[in-house]
């Protein structure tokens, strides 16, 4: 499929979906919201694809809404909750696991989706604000749920209270971020930890990031864990690594 704001491109198991409106600094659109949410749920249901990397072009990971009505889409405000409603949608339910390589700025609702994605790797020019505050709307995409799970109620109230800018040593610090890794080294960092997950049994990975994505007790989740762990047994792959194992040879997973 042929998109206008964003390219795909799926090789060895990853697709790495780079926001491409780069003039704008990836500013979303509901344009680009649509076809975000396009491109993860069809390559969701692909076998084909086992994880995914989520970047920018040029100069900045996302700007955040697109405040120019021209560039919106369609006639409502950029900043709609329709936009933010799309982006969660995009993102929220998607089962396998999803990289946020972040370049330069994630600023607004580019820094609150990377939050929805698994794992967050961080270029050294990267910066991240929550600028919800200081212009007198609330924060969106889910953000005041998932903010403070990934860095603690405290930290997220300050970080959202001053709507201030976060460089990309502190984000990691803080845990906002996984890792920080050079400019010119972070589509490669993401690359090899993407491949480093699609090498593994894809059901696992896929059950396993449910599992830590569910809020129940810890008798709900002991539960589940034995739910999946029964399941998950009876799979070709859990005997294909067994049988790997007592081989000693590289396991070769099938998603089955």
């Amino acid at each position: 499929m042929a998109y206008q704001t964003i390219e795909v491109n799926t090789e060895a198991f990853i697709t790495t979906i780079t926001l491409n409106r780069p003039q704008r600094l990836n500013a979303l659109t509901l344009t680009l919201a649509d076809e975000l949410h396009e491109a993860l749920h069809s390559h969701d249901q692909d076998d084909a694809t086992r994880v995914f990397v989520i970047t920018g072009a040029g100069r900045g990971f996302c700007a955040g809404a697109d405040l120019d009505k021209s560039s919106a889409g369609d006639n409502s405000a950029a900043n709609a909750p329709t936009l933010a409603e799309r982006i969660f949608h995009a993102l929220v339910d998607i089962e396998k696991p999803i990289i946020a390589a972040i370049n330069g700025v994630a600023v607004g609702g580019g820094c609150t989706m990377t939050l929805l994605c698994d794992i967050r790797l961080a270029a050294h020019s990267a910066r991240f604000q929550l600028p919800f505050t200081k212009l007198g709307i609330s924060a969106e995409i889910g953000s005041t749920y998932t903010l403070p799970k990934l860095i603690g109620k405290a930290k997220a109230m300050e970080l959202m209270l001053t709507s201030r800018m976060v460089e990309s040593e502190e984000a990691l610090a803080i845990g906002l971020v996984n890792q920080r890794v050079a400019d010119d080294q972070l589509l490669a960092a993401a690359a090899e930890m993407a491949a480093s997950i699609a090498a593994l049994p894809p059901l696992s990975v896929r059950m396993n990031k449910a599992s830590l994505n569910l809020d129940g007790d810890m008798a709900a989740q002991f539960q589940r864990e034995n739910m999946a762990l029964a399941l998950l047994k009876k799979t070709a792959d859990a005997k294909e690594a067994a049988a790997a194992f007592r081989e000693k040879r590289a396991p070769v997973f099938t998603g089955r």
